[in-house]
């Protein structure tokens, strides 16, 4: 999930890329024997880190974990990493990294492409059943790579005091972007901040995937960044910035479009399932209702945030790990972990059971049928990180200049 620090972590990894790169020269990681021999007999004693959200996700997999041990005889030892991207780049670069990862869907592109991960997707049972969207983001030049462990998606937060003081109902949530526009007009009127959205590709995004465009092409190999459809995406966000219909965060005083949402400083914001979290924690007294984003000129469109469990090309325990990995992702298992810790499963076949049991999350659940995952490319994260610069400066500077310069930072990353 890509929370309010997500942007530095983005940039933090950007250094343990260089370790990644740099441990895949000599390395083995091309050569399937790697200098490695993989276990052949006996119980193994897995090794397994984890960009934890917090205790309740540590203890939830912990406990798993052990469960899969004690019914297989093996051993798996869970570690929360202090810094997942900079440990797994030390691992690497030490050609000693942990059997089973998680790895960001932003960063997958990145491991895959060197050789870091083992292709083992296909061999989880029924792999299909795993949302086609989140296949997608863990496919590199077309094979499934590695299981999705859980799905956040983006969508509209509505504050519903704010809501009604704006003189609103039920009726005026908005479904398509001109709809949003007469709302958030109304809502100006009454003296209240519309909209707060992030001002990273990480929400905008959003808007872009609603008017038909992306920064790449689905396989991650071409520049699109300069389309049409990004064009006018772009421009609208920077008129309702320009008619003080939303605001950025920190426009507010706010780090993020939760906080800002949660102090009552908009009466909407667009964010991810972990806002339900925060403001449990925060802002417990603040009433609110989920919607989907409003669609676009190519229709309805959000962002997906997800994690898959990695194993490394060169564990000695693969089949143990795909075992590991197989008891993770099963729809009961993943259904007690949305209960543990508050994720959505990535399984199509637990969907009836997650909206049965968290009948509010439905929208976000519904937006796993057109989300778009991250940038699925390599060497993309200072290229990205210069584009949420520019997005900074969306206000005051024409679309197609940041779309153009995004353009041909893209394409150098791709060696197009």
């Amino acid at each position: 999930m890509r929370h309010p620090g997500a942007r530095t972590a983005a940039l933090a990894a950007v250094a343990a890329a260089a370790l990644l790169t740099s441990a895949a020269c000599g390395s083995g990681f091309d050569d399937p024997a790697g200098g490695n021999t993989e276990q052949s007999g006996g119980p193994a004693a897995l090794r397994i880190l984890i960009g934890s959200s917090g205790d309740a996700e540590t203890a939830a997999v912990r406990s798993a974990a052990g469960a899969w041990a004690k019914a297989t005889g093996n051993t798996a030892t869970v570690t929360p990493a202090q810094d997942l991207s900079q440990q797994l780049g030390q691992a690497f670069a030490g050609s000693d990294p942990p059997d089973v990862f998680y790895v960001d869907a932003s960063r997958f592109a990145d491991y895959a492409s060197v050789g870091a991960l083992e292709p083992y997707g296909d061999r989880i049972s029924d792999s299909g059943d795993f949302y086609p969207g989140l296949r997608a983001t863990f496919s590199h030049d077309g094979v499934f790579y590695c299981a999705p462990k859980d799905l956040a998606t983006l969508a509209l937060i509505v504050n519903d005091d704010l809501w009604k003081k704006a003189g609103l109902t039920g009726a005026d949530v908005p479904t398509t972007w001109e709809q949003l526009t007469s709302a958030a007009e109304r809502i100006k009127a009454a003296g209240i901040t519309p909209l707060v959205v992030g001002d990273t590709h990480e929400r905008i995004g959003a808007f872009m995937v609603q008017a038909g465009g992306w920064i790449t092409s689905d396989d991650g190999r071409r520049a699109t960044a300069d389309s049409a459809a990004n064009v006018t995406a772009l421009q609208y966000v920077r008129g309702l910035l320009k008619d003080g219909l939303a605001r950025f965060p920190k426009q507010l005083d706010a780090g993020w479009g939760g906080e800002a949402f949660g102090r009552g400083r908009a009466a909407m914001t667009v964010e991810g399932n972990w806002i339900r979290g925060a403001m449990r924690a925060d802002h417990p007294g603040v009433a609110y209702t989920v919607h989907e984003l409003p669609a676009g000129p190519a229709g309805r469109g959000t962002l997906s945030f997800t994690t898959c469990w990695g194993i490394a090309a060169k564990s000695r325990h693969k089949k143990q790990a795909i075992s590991f990995v197989e008891e993770m992702t099963r729809a009961g298992r993943q259904m007690e972990f949305a209960r543990a810790f508050g994720v959505m499963p990535s399984r199509r076949s637990a969907r009836a059971a997650f909206t049965g049991e968290f009948p509010d999350d439905t929208p976000f659940v519904n937006g796993a049928d057109h989300a778009h995952g991250p940038v699925n490319a390599p060497k993309m994260a200072n290229v990205l990180a210069d584009f949420d610069d520019g997005l900074q400066q969306l206000a005051s500077t024409d679309p197609k200049t940041l779309l153009a310069r995004l353009q041909k930072n893209t394409r150098a990353a791709l060696g197009d």
